[in-house]
């Protein structure tokens, strides 16, 4: 046998197909971009000896090593760095040319990954999300409640919705809708305090607070004579479940400024009771959020195409006061 042929990068197996080989580059981009091959798998619903199998046989394939692996830590070899580069053009390619080729009208595919707030993820979304998934049947998604974004790329995410500002330069941000905010009180505890007249009263009584959206003060605005008012306060109880607090104020542990799609309901059963209505904080912007990239999935389109449709009449149903 010759010095030529024992060289020569190992063929796929016959059965292999184009888009076999458009796979084991998926793989392969996952396992970078999670740091693992075990993160790989479990983003991509198989087991670990499913990737590693499949990151061997594009090894062979190419006839080069990819990765340097050892107990503790895992790093591209130079060809595997090349590769790595070479892989996202083609796969972004790969998606734009099924694009192009089948149509905008193309049935989409594949996974995502979405991350969404907690309360809006459980309840608001939900109706929107299931309308996408019967436009989509060849769509899965993995429905992730977290309410501080996670790593895009660590974690293998494709988008997210985030409610307040988004301060990260390396995304691109759809802003969808706004949040209108309600100050809320449980009637009983209201009783134990003199009936606020102007945002100053409010000092004075137990706040409860989330972090992401305000801590120890708050600036609201009168919609009538447009005066701006401060208050500052000492939290009694933080967090960062939205749920949580609205469950807490409800039990009377403090005021709360919160959505008003979540409170309007507690208020028109009567567990909460409005405070100073004609005061408002700024209502928070709700956004998609997801990497930038050459090319975009139809799938992620889709996603983002039926947000843009759902968000307004999630966040704005109970946008006004409930009668009282």
């Amino acid at each position: 046998m010759s010095k030529a042929t024992l060289s020569a990068p190992a063929a796929l197996p016959p059965s292999s197909s184009t888009a076999d080989r458009i796979e084991l580059i998926q793989t392969f981009v996952r396992i970078v971009q999670a740091g693992s091959l075990s993160a790989a798998a479990s983003q991509l619903g198989t087991t670990q000896p499913t990737i590693s199998r499949r990151l061997q046989l594009l090894e062979r394939s190419l006839g080069v090593r990819l990765l340097q692996r050892s107990t503790h830590a895992m790093k591209l070899t130079e060809d595997g760095e090349r590769c790595y580069e070479r892989a996202l053009d083609l796969l972004a390619g790969w998606e734009s040319f099924q694009f192009d080729v089948r149509g905008a009208g193309v049935e989409a595919e594949g996974s995502l990954r979405v991350v969404v707030p907690n309360a809006f993820g459980q309840r608001q979304l939900i109706a929107p999300l299931a309308e996408f998934m019967r436009r989509h049947p060849g769509i899965t998604v993995e429905w992730l409640l977290y309410d501080r974004v996670a790593d895009f790329i660590a974690h293998g995410i494709d988008c997210a919705i985030q409610v307040g500002e988004v301060s990260d330069p390396s995304v691109v941000a759809i802003r969808l809708a706004e949040v209108p905010r309600m100050m809320a009180i449980a009637p009983a505890l209201l009783a134990q305090y003199p009936a606020p007249a102007h945002p100053r009263d409010l000092a004075a009584m137990p706040w409860l607070a989330i972090p992401q959206f305000y801590r120890r003060d708050v600036t609201l605005k009168n919609t009538v004579t447009g005066e701006v008012a401060e208050v500052a306060f000492q939290p009694r109880l933080s967090s960062d479940s939205l749920y949580a607090l609205t469950n807490a104020a409800v039990e009377g542990v403090g005021l709360l400024l919160g959505s008003a799609w979540l409170l309007a309901e507690h208020m028109e059963h009567g567990r909460l009771v409005p405070l100073l209505p004609e005061w408002e904080a700024a209502p928070l912007p709700v956004s998609i959020i997801y990497p930038y990239a050459r090319f975009y999935p139809a799938r992620l389109r889709y996603f983002i195409d039926t947000m843009r449709e759902a968000m307004p009449a999630a966040v704005g149903s109970a946008a006004r006061w409930p009668a009282r």
